[in-house]
């Protein structure tokens, strides 16, 4: 008897981290990936305790781990350089059992691919439509090169899937954060770089140090979607003028074409289901959400996860076990969002009194009373992976 077949939609961690984690239940799986090749942005995630329980289950946990550099949870900066709150990777570890571990995407994804059969993506191959089959039907897909029947399908294709609106027409789809995000691989200036987020006013800026002689650095404004510069690089090093070292000196040192500007989209509005039918839904097509929390990898690598969980029993049974899956992963995530987009209203606000109110309460949180922080965190990084039964 045939292997029940999956195709997978999107090419990218959830999309990767989906086929994976099916590949290891017993299932054959196709990767659709519109891109002519696999190439990854350069940039960085940083992936926390709960991302690399859910990495151990796909067996790469160590892997990630040897190749990462190891950060605390939290470190936080004023826009002057003082510090509010700093945790280490031992305070970490000890708190949550590992700690906070930081890489490249291609990496990561490297180490998806890896492990996955030669054949199963495909590339150059973009998803048109998707019809979602039910119990006696099986799905669907049609994309611009042919056509693939499935017992599930995954949608992975990212906060904006117009497959996502197709099976759910009244629903409102992503919507614009309001702010953009500046990133860039740079030449470390030295060893003792210590990583840290710096909350400014109307926006933040990051330092996340990498394994050997690189950093990598992000900054955020509040900016109408779709708004570009000519020279983002030269737009970032304006926007970090008046921050804090080494800001503005590890703005300058990027390459200009290395400089990347996103919108951050959101699905601020909880879908009603993570599935259709015999179609999940995975990641950012599911619950994309702001940056903030740093929680978008490690919820998408979560959902692999328990959807190979619930689906690795009968293909005849797909669009039972995916009401599991909804009912397992929605209230969750949803939560999660809404939390880091009331994060995200705060750290963007233009307003200088708010600034005040949040660094004293980020102050109090990190000098006075530690365990809030980690009572803050813990309903994202304390998730465990589901027992296998």
């Amino acid at each position: 008897m045939a292997d029940p077949h999956a195709v997978v939609v999107g090419g990218g961690i959830a999309g990767l981290s989906a086929a994976l984690a099916l590949h290891r239940v017993g299932w054959a799986v196709t990767v659709c990936e519109r891109a002519p090749v696999l190439e990854f942005a350069d940039h960085a995630v940083a992936l926390a305790p709960n991302a690399l329980r859910a990495l151990d289950t796909l067996d790469i946990g160590e892997d990630v781990r040897k190749r990462s550099a190891h950060q605390g949870i939290a470190a936080l900066r004023r826009q002057d350089g003082r510090w509010l709150l700093r945790t280490t990777p031992e305070q970490t570890r000890r708190r949550h059992g590992d700690p906070v571990c930081v890489l490249r995407l291609a990496e990561l994804c490297g180490l998806l691919l890896e492990r996955l059969p030669a054949s199963a993506v495909r590339t150059h191959t973009t998803a048109t439509a998707v019809e979602p089959g039910d119990t006696r039907r099986p799905a669907r897909v049609a994309t611009d090169a042919d056509d693939h029947t499935a017992d599930l399908v995954v949608l992975a294709d990212g906060a904006r899937s117009r497959l996502r609106t197709e099976l759910f027409l009244e629903h409102p789809g992503a919507v614009y954060a309001g702010f953009a995000w500046w990133s860039a691989v740079v030449p470390s200036p030295g060893p003792d770089l210590p990583f840290a987020e710096t909350w400014g006013q109307g926006g933040i800026a990051g330092v996340l140090p990498l394994t050997g002689d690189e950093v990598y650095c992000y900054a955020t404004a509040n900016a109408p979607a779709g708004e570009r510069a000519e020279d983002e690089r030269g737009a970032l090093l304006a926007r970090l003028a008046d921050w804090h070292p080494p800001l503005p000196a590890l703005a300058a040192a990027a390459r200009p074409e290395a400089v990347r500007r996103t919108d951050v989209w959101h699905v601020d509005t909880p879908l009603p289901a993570y599935h259709k039918g015999r179609v999940a839904l995975v990641g950012d097509t599911a619950h994309a959400m702001t940056p903030n929390l740093g929680q978008g990898a490690a919820q998408a690598l979560e959902d692999a996860v328990v959807l190979a969980h619930h689906i690795s029993g009968s293909a005849a049974y797909v669009p039972i076990a995916l009401q599991s899956y909804t009912d397992a992963r929605l209230p969750r995530t949803s939560a999660l969002v809404q939390r880091s987009a009331q994060l995200a209203e705060a750290v963007q606000s233009d307003s200088p009194l708010a600034a005040r109110v949040r660094d004293t309460a980020a102050g109090a949180l990190g000098l006075v009373a530690p365990r809030l922080l980690a009572r803050y965190t813990r309903p994202a990084d304390d998730w465990r992976p589901p027992e296998e039964t």
